[in-house]
């Protein structure tokens, strides 16, 4: 679902005009730059998720909408409000400020440290201050006043209060008086949908017995997001919780296991209840870094190359969770496509036959609650992240290093058990990396031999399509055109995949939309553009979903001749070339200088299209082209000389750093003069 922004709107934290981001938990808008730093923050402190190219549940986008309208940002700026803060030299950022220190301080003061919301009068007990708030949020809950509800939870509510005179939780309160937004925002602060009153009887059965079907269906679907989610990053569907609660996608492959793989699945039987939901937990947050990662590399201006908004890499520390924790869950996003997914459905499956096996009625869990999700599996043994005190036993110790290397184990298995990806690389993947860098010289001079053989023809053809006057022999002669440079990217495109990933360009171009193929075809993860769809799709769906109608009818006189985005091109990829020669014969010296002539062609190339073109699709193309030659330059200078005492390069995973930009780099030129070629012959 998405929305149109009214142009009153503004970022909750700069003032900046028509945010595009919110945080769902503190019910604010956001702008990019600001949306930059909630996501270094980690989804504990902020849950952001794009309005318009994110997709929605409808009450969940109510809510928010709501609670921005309606000034809950006042909330966690209380303080600010203060005429005498203004005195003080207290201030919030303007949107000219720059994004770090000044928005990233002030942020991190907002949200992190809550510098601003306003404190209660202090008590001896601060138990009894807590168990007071509850019983009001328990009482606000049947109104429909959200930022009533919102203040009460900033101020330490409990979400899952259970009122001892009434023995209900406040989602029970909210069911029952059919407040689906009041039921959205406990959910996001951890209600549990599956939670039991003092009859047995859960949130689900007051919705349904008080009449409100709609509220109850989503309620199961809160109770299932962790499963559902996993399953619709995999497959682009979820079950309709009225016939089954599981989707198990398979992979095409999947009865041909690897020892490996079979050794990684049963260590993920093994796990003990508690450490397998905090596994599920994190892949979850895994899940919703790399599709957020998607939405904000292909949101970002292009005319930009560099920029001080940066994406996530992996996932924030959450200083709640023990070192050992924050290692494996950084760990996931060094998975590539194949091996993430790999994990995921072993987890499914796990989820599915752990609680059919004990037969429990709250399999999966409240993912976007900051307390740690319950899948409806009892388990007494120790939580893996606990931290040990000086009073615990040698038994919990051993207990506890016991758990923290059989977590470490279990992403190594999984990492080393998954063959080589064989899909299509994505932005998400790029700081994947794999154990060695294996090169094959001979392999490497064919491809440049056909590659200059290429560009020999590409000349010639293009001096002849220069003098041809006739309309189908001048198209006939572009079409030859595009098929030449298409295979002079492919070739690029395959150097940079020598050695690391078995590249499959073509069966990827063939797939559909990732959100209607089957998960056979395991060639869902190109989201890198345009969440799923193909590069053949993404001019039409792009320009469909933003609303530009520009790809279709008449040609788009603004696009420059074809010509002279071919020769830019070219000239790309030369240079792409020279750099991935000094991959291959290991010379990180020249990465610098093949970086800043990469960048420059770059910078050539984007100046032939119009800064605010018609169609979303070369939008889209010069905004990854952009943001993956600025990533390049990045990449190529920690291959400079560093001072001494500095901590060594490991130039294995710099090599494979510099190597997906450079993929990148070559996908985005080559849609652009697919793109291009299109339009003109129209």
């Amino acid at each position: 679902m998405s929305r149109k922004l009214q142009r009153t709107e503004v970022c909750a934290d700069c003032s900046a005009p028509d945010p595009g981001w919110t945080s769902i938990n503190r019910g604010v808008l956001i702008c990019d730059e600001c949306c930059s730093v909630h996501r270094s923050l980690g989804r504990h402190i902020s849950i952001v998720k794009h309005l318009r190219h994110s997709g929605w549940p409808p009450a969940l986008l109510q809510m928010v909408q709501t609670l921005a309208s309606n000034g809950a940002n006042s909330i966690w700026e209380h303080s600010l409000l203060d005429p005498a803060q203004v005195q003080s030299g207290r201030r919030k950022p303007n949107p000219q400020d720059k994004v770090h220190p000044t928005k990233s301080e002030f942020i991190r003061a907002k949200y992190q440290m809550l510098a601003f919301v306003h404190k209660l009068p202090c008590r001896d007990d601060d138990g009894v201050t807590t168990k007071d708030l509850s019983k009001q949020l328990h009482s606000s809950v049947r109104t429909g006043s959200l930022e009533t509800c919102l203040r009460l939870l900033s101020l330490g509510a409990q979400a899952n209060f259970f009122h001892p005179e009434k023995g209900t939780t406040p989602l029970h309160v909210a069911a029952k008086a059919g407040q689906i937004l009041q039921a959205e925002l406990l959910v996001v602060y951890g209600a549990d949908p599956g939670a039991p009153d003092i009859n047995g009887r859960t949130p689900m059965d007051y919705a349904r017995q008080a009449g409100h079907i709609e509220l109850a269906e989503r309620l199961v679907e809160c109770q299932y997001e962790l499963t559902d989610r996993l399953a619709f990053y995999l497959c682009g569907r979820r079950p309709d919780h009225k016939n089954g609660h599981y989707i198990i996608p398979q992979m095409a492959d999947s009865l041909d296991l690897s020892e490996l793989a079979k050794a990684a699945k049963k260590k993920l039987q093994a796990l003990n209840n508690r450490l397998f939901e905090e596994l599920a937990m994190d892949v979850y947050d895994e899940v919703d870094r790399r599709e957020n990662d998607a939405v904000w590399l292909t949101t970002q201006n292009h005319s930009t190359l560099v920029t001080e908004r940066s994406a996530v890499p992996f996932l924030p520390v959450n200083p709640e969770y023990s070192a050992t924790r924050n290692q494996g869950r950084q760990k996931l996003a060094r998975f590539n496509a194949r091996e993430f997914a790999t994990l995921i459905i072993d987890i499914l499956s796990d989820a599915k036959r752990r609680q059919q096996g004990k037969g429990l009625s709250s399999p999966t869990g409240k993912i976007l609650r900051e307390d740690p999700l319950d899948l409806g599996i009892d388990d007494d043994q120790h939580d893996y992240d606990s931290v040990a005190s000086d009073e615990d036993s040698d038994s919990e110790l051993t207990t506890q290093n016991n758990n923290n290397t059989q977590r470490s184990n279990l992403n190594t298995h999984y990492m080393d058990s998954s063959d080589l990806s064989d899909g299509p690389i994505t932005l998400q993947e790029y700081l994947e990396v794999k154990k060695a860098l294996a090169s094959s010289e001979a392999k490497v001079q064919q491809l440049m031999k056909v590659n200059n053989n290429l560009s020999e023809e590409l000349r010639r053809l293009q001096k002849e399509v220069g003098s041809i006057e006739g309309g189908v022999k001048r198209q006939g002669h572009r079409f030859k055109l595009q098929n030449l440079i298409r295979g002079e990217i492919l070739i690029v495109m395959t150097e940079c995949t020598v050695g690391c990933f078995p590249l499959q360009v073509p069966k990827a171009e063939k797939h559909g939309s990732g959100t209607d193929s089957d998960y056979d075809n395991t060639q869902t993860y190109d989201v890198s553009l345009s969440m799923g769809r193909s590069s053949e799709e993404e001019g039409r769906g792009d320009s469909e979903e933003g609303g530009g109608g520009g790809d279709v009818g008449e040609p788009d006189p603004t696009l420059p001749c074809t010509e002279d985005v071919i020769l830019k091109t070219e000239q790309v990829t030369k240079n792409i070339q020279e750099l991935l020669r000094a991959a291959q014969e290991f010379k990180h010296d020249s990465f610098v200088p093949c970086s800043e002539k990469i960048h420059s062609a770059v910078t050539e190339m984007a100046s032939l299209f119009p800064k605010r073109p018609a169609l979303d699709a070369v939008h889209c193309s010069l905004r990854l082209l952009a943001s993956s030659a600025s990533r390049l330059q990045v990449e190529c200078r920690k291959a400079a000389p560093s001072e001494p005492g500095a901590p060594a390069v490991d130039y294995q995973l710099l090599t494979q750093q510099v190597i997906q930009c450079a993929y990148d780099i070559a996908k985005a030129a080559k849609q652009l003069v697919t793109i291009t070629t299109r339009e003109k012959k129209q």
